[in-house]
């Protein structure tokens, strides 16, 4: 007696990849594509719809989460220049006056009196 399956017509069959999420990614990522091929693009970054007579349409949800995480790394941005040009700045001032320090020290040192002093003032 042999045994026969039968796969009824309606029924979907599976196929199934051994493929790893992980080596997706890595290999998305190798071809300069984004590890998430929904993060961004004209379907995500787009509008759902338009109007007709030409006025914006709001932003979505995550478009503005989006703008406001830009926005914040801007402000970072900004602010760690501007403590970066601080430091250069400070670090210049610094030098500048330990050089004037030490500039005023080999000149307050003690100079030489007597016959030395009038034989190097007639020259």
């Amino acid at each position: 007696m042999s045994l026969i399956l039968r796969i009824p017509y309606n029924v979907a069959v599976r196929s199934f990849s051994s493929t790893l999420v992980r080596d997706t990614k890595q290999w998305r990522v190798s071809q300069g594509l984004p590890a998430n091929r929904n993060a961004e693009g004209i379907l995500t970054d787009g509008p759902d719809y338009t109007f007709l007579d030409g006025r914006p349409t709001p932003l979505l949800h995550k478009q503005k989460l989006r703008m406001l995480k830009q926005r914040e790394y801007a402000a970072q941005i900004v602010e760690m220049c501007a403590e970066l040009d601080f430091a250069k700045e400070r670090h210049q001032n610094l030098l500048k006056a330990e050089a004037e320090e030490k500039q005023k020290y080999i000149e307050s040192r003690l100079k030489p009196k007597g016959n030395m002093l009038s034989r190097n003032s007639k020259k």
